[in-house]
C-alpha cells in the first residue's frame, strides 16, 4: 500500500475556493483504479494549511494516476496564477509498513 499527502499552503481568502475544487475531486477519485481512499483535510491549528490525503493499492497505481488524462485535466489550471489557490505545497509519499483495521 502507498500513501501520498500533499500539504497545501493556502491564503485564508482562497481556502473556500480550494475546498470547492476538491469537493468535486472527491467523487472522481472513487473511480480511479487503485485509489483506496481520498481525503481533503483542513488543519485545525494552522489556518493556511490544507492536506490532500490519498491511499493507493500500490505506488504504480499512484504513478498511473499522475500520467492519466484525468489528472492532467484536473490540474491544467495550475499554471494560471489567477486561478491558483495554493501558494506552495509539500508532497510526502510513504510505503505502508504496518496497518491495523
Amino acid at each position: 500500500m502507498y500513501v501520498v499527502m500533499n500539504e497545501l499552503h493556502v491564503p485564508s481568502e482562497r481556502k473556500a475556493v480550494l475546498t470547492e475544487r476538491f469537493s468535486r475531486s472527491a467523487e472522481n477519485m472513487s473511480h480511479v483504479p487503485g485509489c483506496i481512499e481520498f481525503l481533503f483535510l483542513d488543519n485545525e491549528n494552522e489556518d493556511g494549511k490544507q492536506v490532500v490525503f490519498t491511499k493507493w493499492e500500490s505506488k504504480k497505481d499512484y504513478e498511473n494516476w499522475l500520467e492519466s488524462d484525468a489528472f492532467k485535466n484536473a490540474h491544467k489550471q495550475k499554471g494560471n496564477s489567477e486561478k491558483q489557490a495554493a501558494q506552495t505545497n509539500e508532497l510526502q509519499a510513504y510505503t505502508v509498513a504496518h496497518q491495523s483495521s
